[in-house]
């Protein structure tokens, strides 16, 4: 792997390589002050304040070069629009060709000078969270804080794009106005359909929206998936392996990823009913829910660890054990044995292939698509979600045939294993393994440039240790020990890669699949017990709070994560769960339909919210060496997931010995306590999470 500095070397426009940060020299800088402070020939204010003033420095020369390229940019957009006005007056179809070809030359143009500003952008939060990790001592967050929120703040101009948004707007504006006038002249057999947005604004904008971290819904929702992206931006398009894709394959991975959360959440409305058949309490529900999040534990790992050799393989495998072990599922209720039920759902959860499903995503979607493709794998998790209960709500018949009883219980093991038998032939004849790399590089592709922001805490001595300078793992020399750049390769190994941030991320995203699984898994048990709710009754709340995933996420990804940081609206959505599992306590009586919904729905939804901004920021706090291989950050992020769920349908089973009365308040003190101590921790790390 190249270190850090020489890809950044590699990807200077030459004629501007004078202006970049001299990311060299600093790298240097910081280990000149390692070095003295251990033989105590510099103090540690010294240090801040040398630092300091070397990073105003290199920001001077690159928001002066910044500025200086805008005003060449602008004073050529003005002499294009002197020559657009004259030609209203004499048109000349050559001509505004001509004007329309010199407008996209300044926008490629504007497109290289925002990859300049992106790459010294990147290159500032490394050297920042290299001194970080170097010397244990938060000095991004006090240099980010005192610089940023000045009037005359320079670090804006870099992180925040001011200016270029007139420049943008300046030729989008033009072009769309010459690409109409020169409409009016040709023939009508040469006038598209329908007018297209010119490719390079296009480009521009994404850019722009790469420098800003402002994200639109598609971007927002594709950081579900944990799929990261390319660090370094190329300002050429890089060839894109096209044989390792192939569309057909990528649908049937978001098939299957939706037939599972389908599978998953479909016995949700019955499962009490379907234990009390048996014999068992309706709390038992827990454990048949949670039975299937069990196996996922186990799964996922070698699932992933499998999709380094094959993906068509581990998909059929998934689909034939998903198949068999609803099967059994059905079949329990006419062999009356709860442990075949367990069995069955067991099976399921050894049968969860979201980790191949992700995994491909990453490795074998071009790089133009990969992140409608990671959209497309949180939607179709949440589309499962909603569908689940709502199959189960028309699922409400009863018939037998040859002895075999088909009711509201059976029915939906039945329809998942013939959905899941049909998946299995059309998986066989359409998917295509993607062709293997001869070798794996030992070391992968660092991920995106987001994640750039790993904060280390407040740590004394201001020096760490030489044992610990050792594990450094971004931006490591080509001389650093090749076991130091590979991917992790346990999860002990990714353990230790793990900062504070990244832990309390992880504690968050454990805490709000806790809180759902509580409210989902229990919710049949409860309404029935208090309401005397139907299963098409709680069949039709679950879906309905499945419906609003996606609009909760168009409405966080497109509006609020660009009027707020990410961490402000992190805090207050956990706040919001904190007081919707407040709100759902049994504290009067009687205890009222509205108080039930209207708390549910507001601990759903603000946990909706807490999950996409919680993954974006997971995204970017954490270490590259996580962004690949079998224990990446997508297997550790649903391996928490997962354990919660486990955790909280076994709270529910045990809460059931209490009596179904108690069932809703014990259940919920766990995922009160656990908010707390989420808030206290975010609260801790808050100044990290940037």
């Amino acid at each position: 792997m190249v270190e850090f500095g020489k890809k950044l070397k590699e990807r200077q426009i030459q004629e501007w390589q004078g202006y970049y940060i001299n990311y060299k020299l600093m790298k240097k800088k910081v280990k000149q002050y390692a070095n003295q402070i251990e033989t105590g020939a510099l103090e540690r204010r010294y240090v801040l304040k040398d630092f300091s003033r070397m990073l105003d420095n290199q920001i001077e020369k690159i928001v002066l070069f910044m500025l200086e390229q805008q005003g060449v940019l602008a004073s050529r957009i003005a002499v294009l629009n002197e020559q657009q006005y004259a030609l209203q007056e004499e048109p000349d179809i050559s001509k505004i060709s001509e004007l329309r070809e010199s407008y996209r030359a300044v926008g490629q143009d504007l497109l290289k000078l925002l990859y300049f500003v992106e790459m010294n952008a990147i290159g500032l939060r490394k050297i920042l969270k290299k001194f970080d990790k170097r010397f244990g001592y938060r000095f991004t967050d006090y240099y980010v804080k005192t610089r940023a929120n000045h009037p005359y703040s320079q670090l804006q101009q870099v992180f925040k794009h001011v200016g270029f948004g007139a420049v943008v707007g300046a030729i989008s504006r033009n072009l769309a106005d010459l690409q109409d006038r020169q409409g009016s002249y040709l023939s009508i057999y040469d006038q598209p359909a329908l007018p297209l947005q010119d490719p390079v604004v296009d480009t521009i904008k994404s850019a722009v929206d790469r420098l800003t971290h402002s994200t639109n819904f598609l971007n927002f929702l594709g950081q579900h998936a944990l799929i990261m992206h390319e660090e370094l931006p190329s300002p050429v398009e890089e060839h894109v392996d096209e044989e390792r894709y192939h569309f057909m394959s990528l649908i049937l991975n978001l098939a299957n990823t939706f037939l599972y959360m389908v599978n998953t959440y479909i016995i949700v409305p019955t499962a009490d009913d379907y234990s009390m058949s048996l014999g068992a309490a309706p709390t038992v529900c827990g454990i048949v829910i949670g039975a299937m999040a069990v196996a996922q534990i186990f799964s996922s790992v070698y699932f992933s660890a499998w999709s380094n050799k094959s993906y068509f393989r581990p998909l059929v495998f998934s689909s034939i054990i998903l198949c068999v072990g609803n099967l059994m599922y059905a079949l329990a209720f006419d062999l009356n044995s709860i442990w075949i039920l367990l069995m069955g759902r067991i099976f399921c959860g050894l049968g969860s292939a979201r980790a191949v499903n992700r995994r491909y995503i990453s490795d074998c979607v071009p790089l133009k698509i990969r992140m409608q493709a990671s959209a497309g794998f949180v939607s179709a998790s949440a589309l499962g979600m909603a569908c689940g209960p709502a199959l189960a709500g028309l699922l409400q018949t009863k018939f037998t045939i040859y002895n075999i009883t088909f009711n509201q219980d059976t029915l939906p093991g039945w329809v998942m294993s013939v959905f899941w038998l049909m998946y299995l032939v059309w998986l066989w004849i359409s998917f295509r393994e993607p062709a293997r790399e001869a070798e794996d590089s030992p070391v992968q592709q660092e991920s995106s440039v987001e994640q750039d922001k790993l904060e280390k805490g407040l740590v004394e001595p201001l020096l760490l240790t030489s044992t610990e300078n050792e594990q450094d793992d971004e931006d490591v020399s080509e001389e650093a020990p090749e076991e130091s750049r590979r991917p992790a390769n346990s999860f002990a190994d990714a353990y230790r890669l793990l900062t504070p941030s990244v832990k309390v991320q992880l504690l968050i995203y454990f805490m709000l699949k806790y809180a759902m699984e509580i409210l989902l898994s229990e919710s049949s048990v409860v309404t029935t017990h208090y309401f005397g709710w139907t299963t098409s009754s709680v069949s039709i709340f679950l879906f309905c709070l499945g419906l609003t995933v996606l609009p909760v996420n168009i409405a966080v990804g497109s509006y609020l994560s660009n009027m707020y940081e990410d961490r402000q609206i992190l805090l207050l959505s956990e706040i919001v769960v904190f007081l919707g599992i407040l709100f759902s306590f049994n504290l009067f009586v009687p205890y009222s339909v509205p108080q039930y919904v209207g708390s549910g729905l507001i601990m759903f939804v603000a946990a909706e919210v807490l999950e996409g901004v919680n993954l974006s920021l997971l995204s970017r706090v954490m270490s590259s060496r996580l962004s690949r291989g079998t224990y990446n950050g997508g297997l550790l992020s649903t391996e928490a997931g997962t354990l919660a769920r486990v955790v909280a349908d076994a709270t529910i089973t045990l809460a059931g010995f209490l009596g179904e009365s108690q069932l809703l308040n014990i259940t919920l003190l766990p995922s009160l306590v656990i908010c707390i101590g989420s808030i206290v921790a975010t609260c801790c790390t808050y100044n990290s999470l940037y």
